[in-house]
This record gives structure tokens, sequence and C-alpha cells, in this order.
């Protein structure tokens, strides 16, 4: 037993004294144990939420969500721009494309908006509450709960030792899609007036699964191709897009393939 903690203990001084110095001193970096206590946290509002709602009425939540989701899309757009013009001044790889880990400009001006993409993820675990108090419960799926709480330790990850290089481009994929995810998301809570004419929530779904199947592909490639950037965070990347083509894929066929043949 004693070991065992041992172990723990070294492995957790590994972790802290091992990290990009440039991004140790910001909010949530230095150690996983405020993430990993932010998603226990996470874990204990998803048991016991529902079970306090259970009796209570949905909470009308239209304007905070209307103020959240654009607030959200201000946020995309922002890190969307940082990720692109960041790369390009930086004449970023699209194909491997090693992290500097100088001070210049640029290269913290990168280490920036990475960070802001980690914390862009504890924000959107704002999420699940919404559901839970409108007692959405239904919306609690695997796929939601899985894919929110494990982002939030993939992108402290991703700032604790490689903020930068080709860690840009899951980020500028992603918050290109967030930027129309938020955008859908907020035109719906605007009310049915507006609701009537979002015909468009399949191709979304489509458009998630293009990211990963991107995500996939690009890593791969950097798997089996000499490029100075961790294997270790490729392998990660490439096994976790992996499942979620997998699950956003049995989420379309059911949502949208499975309930189009019931209707036929």
């Amino acid at each position: 037993m004693a070991s065992a903690w041992q172990k723990l203990e070294s492995m957790h001084r590994w972790i802290l004294e091992n990290g990009d110095k440039r991004t140790d001193p910001w909010l949530l970096v230095y150690s996983p144990m405020p993430v990993f206590y932010i998603f226990l946290c996470y874990l204990g509002i998803i048991w016991i939420g529902p079970k306090l709602m259970k009796h209570r009425e949905p909470v009308d939540l239209k304007i905070v969500l209307i103020v959240y989701n654009f607030a959200m899309v201000c946020l995309s757009v922002y890190m969307f721009h940082e990720f692109l013009v960041t790369s390009w001044l930086a004449n970023y790889s699209y194909l491997c494309q090693p992290v500097d880990y100088s001070t210049s400009p640029l290269a913290m001006r990168m280490a920036n908006v990475c960070w802001w993409f980690f914390f862009s993820k504890v924000i959107e675990l704002s999420d699940t509450i919404f559901f839970i108090l409108r007692k959405k419960n239904n919306q609690l799926t695997f796929l939601h709960v899985y894919h929110h709480g494990t982002m939030i330790f993939n992108w402290w990850a991703g700032v604790k030792y490689v903020a930068g290089g080709q860690s840009f481009f899951i980020g500028l994929l992603n918050t290109f899609v967030h930027i129309v995810m938020y955008s859908y998301y907020g035109l719906a809570a605007l009310g049915p007036r507006v609701q009537k004419y979002l015909w468009w929530k399949r191709y979304l779904t489509s458009l998630q699964l293009l990211q990963f199947v991107l995500l996939t592909t690009h890593t791969g490639y950097n798997l089996f191709t000499e490029c100075d950037f961790p294997d270790s965070m490729n392998a990660v990347v490439f096994a976790y897009c992996v499942s979620l083509i997998i699950l956003f894929s049995n989420f379309y066929y059911q949502s949208y393939v499975t309930k189009k043949s019931k209707k036929s």
C-alpha cells in the first residue's frame, strides 16, 4: 500500500515538474487536482441534480440561454480568429508542427488561445447544468457526459505540455464547429418563431462527425511520420477521436436514420 502511494506521489510530482513553464502559472494549469475536483463536482451534479429537480417545475432559463449561447459564439469566434491568424503569421504547417516553447510574441499568443480553449471546455460544463435545471434529462446521454467530462482533461494536458504546435488544428476546427453549434442553440433559445427555421440540426451533427474524421486523419498521419511532436499525445487524440466518431455516428443513426425509417 505504501509503495503504491509512493508511486502515486512520484507520478504527481513528475506531472507538476515537467509541464510547460510558460503556462504553469496560469489558472487551473499547474496541477491536475483542480480539474479533477471540477470533474468530481460535475459528476456529483449529474447524480444529485435530477433527484433534486424531480418534484420541481423546470426552471425558465430563456434569457440565460440566449445570453450564454451567444456569448459562447463570441468566445468561439475570438478563439477561431486567434488560432487561424497566429498559425498563419507563424507559418504553421498543417502536416507537422512542433511546439514553440519560446516566449516570443507569437508563441505566447498561441499558448494563450490554447488556454482559453481549455477554459472554454470548463465553461461548457454549464450545458449539462442547464439540461438538469430545465428537466431535459433525456439529453444527459453517455455521449454528452463523456464528451464534456473528458475534454477538460484532454485540454488541461494540452495546455500543460503542448500549448501550441499541431494542437492548434484541433482548436481551429472545434472553434469553427462551435460557432455554428452555439449559433444554432442561441437561435433555438429565441423560441418557436425562430425554431421553425432551424431545419439544419442534422447537418450540424454531420459537421461534428466530419471534424472528428479530419482530426483522426491528421493525428493518424503524424503517428506514422517523423514529426517533432509527442507521439503519446497523437495516440491519445487519435483514440479519443475514434471513440467520438463511433458515438456520434450512433447518435446520428438513432436520431435521423432510425426515426426516418419509423415515419416511412
